[in-house]
């Protein structure tokens, strides 16, 4: 392998992020295409329009909750990579390895081309480009290609990316609560029972699903400034300004649609406008999805690429992921490597036959292997505090240890209804996503050997 320049090797990351840069990395991540496409599906999970509320509010609080535990040790560890330090320190470099690998071949991949999948599926509404089945794998695998050529640019073009598709984001929700209150509410209809294939374990996951990306910013550590203040600021502003939104907007579905409504709706944001605006409106929203898909997309590629930096330089036998490219102030091959990654997953949807409905099977793919390792590094916190009782971060969990306890317990819960959803519909993929993680076990073995710096 042909050696790396010195701007390379001897480069390091800078503190270039501010907090209204940090802040806008979470939302821009949060807010993509989740809350759009998982609202009904929650909608059908719930009893009432109360509930359905409720359970978003109740999202918010949960991530929150975690927030709180992560800021501990992203303060602790203001380094690139986040978790893959974290569950390092606390329990060796093996669960490093195997979070990093794993994080790399199914948690990224799996969530980045679940909002490519419905990216393609919003665009090829707004410009038809043939049979769905040719034209979704092609506007899914072009936002990709487009976003990484934007972050192989460098930091302050990703940066400027982000902010300015995380405030499009923000106003675009605004917007559709500001129209409802302008709205007529339809007459009241029946609601029935939840359907039989729905459940409230499912809906707890796609709401958490809706609000995932929050701990994004750990990986981004060593590049924000005064990180002992503005991680925990960030987080916290973050997830309010994206639990007010997200409630509000859900208020707004309901008032427009009516509760029966959004459990019947495909497309429930771009019904709501339609009801009021008609048919430019539904095209203004499918285009203000699109815009949200690519910043959450974005934010993804941006931080993945951090951690996959963080794991090559940790591991020669990866050191291509471990290069940073001084002058741009990225990981140039962390970027292509993840976004190859995406694109494999993507490519095999097609052949599986599920590009056109592999939302759901995305979601079985990432969840019970993401939440299992949010459950490790929430108890990875508690380890921390047991083997070095001496160390003081700038910031510490309030409550101590109810935050921790309650969020892993949560963890368990969802990486256990993600399991036995997906053994139910006998989803092939989920098996993919263990088999992945198998050969990163194994992996550990194969290169604790052959490993350079010590963590």
């Amino acid at each position: 392998m042909p050696s790396a320049s010195p701007s390379e090797t001897a480069a390091a990351p800078r503190r270039v992020l501010t907090l209204f840069d940090s802040t806008c990395i979470i939302v821009g991540i949060i807010i993509g295409t989740m809350f759009y496409e998982t609202s009904p599906l929650i909608a059908k999970g719930t009893a009432s329009a109360a509930a359905f509320l409720g359970i978003w509010a109740l999202g918010g609080a949960i991530s929150l909750v975690g927030a709180l535990c992560y800021a501990e040790l992203a303060t602790r560890f203001p380094e690139e990579g986040g978790d893959y330090v974290y569950l390092t320190r606390a329990f060796g470099r093996p669960m490093g390895f195997l979070f990093a690998w794993a994080d790399l071949w199914i948690i990224r991949p799996g969530s980045i081309g679940a909002i490519a999948y419905v990216f393609a599926r919003y665009a090829d509404a707004l410009c038809h480009f043939g049979r769905p089945a040719i034209a979704l794998p092609v506007y899914a695998a072009g936002a990709v290609v487009f976003l990484t050529c934007i972050n192989l640019l460098g930091v302050r073009e990703e940066k400027w990316t982000q902010n300015l598709l995380a405030v499009l984001k923000i106003l675009g929700l605004a917007a559709i609560c500001a129209v409802a209150l302008g709205a007529t509410p339809p007459a009241e209809q029946p609601v029935g029972p939840a359907p039989r294939e729905a459940s409230w374990g499912l809906a707890l996951i796609l709401v958490l699903y809706a609000y995932g990306g929050w701990n994004e910013l750990g990986y981004v550590g060593a590049e924000v400034r005064r990180p002992e203040k503005n991680l925990l600021r960030a987080l916290v502003l973050g997830i309010l300004a994206v639990t007010v939104l997200y409630v509000l907007a859900s208020g707004a579905f309901v008032w427009v649609l009516g509760f029966a409504g959004v459990r019947q709706s495909s497309a429930v944001a771009a019904e709501s406008m339609k009801r009021v605006f008609g048919e430019p409106g539904g095209r203004a929203i499918s285009l203000l999805i699109c815009l949200s898909a690519l910043g959450a997309m974005n934010g993804q590629l941006f931080t993945g690429a951090r951690i996959a930096y963080a794991f090559g330089r940790d591991h020669r036998a990866f050191r291509l992921l471990g290069r940073w490219n001084a002058a741009r102030g990225i990981p140039p091959g962390g970027l292509l490597v993840m976004a190859l990654a995406v694109l494999i997953l993507l490519g095999l949807l097609v052949l599986l036959g599920q590009g056109e409905q592999g939302f759901l099977s995305l979601v079985y793919f990432t969840t019970p292997v993401c939440w299992t390792f949010f459950c490790l590094v929430t108890l990875g916190l508690m380890v921390l505090r047991f083997k070095q009782p001496a160390v003081l971060p700038p910031y510490r969990v309030p409550l101590y240890p109810l935050p921790p306890l309650l969020f892993a317990g949560v963890s368990l819960f969802l990486v256990y209804s993600g399991v036995a959803y997906a053994i139910e519909k006998r989803d092939p993929i989920m098996y993919l996503s263990l088999a992945i993680l198998a050969a990163g076990g194994i992996g550990c073995f194969i290169f604790r050997n052959r490993d350079g710096v010590e963590v």
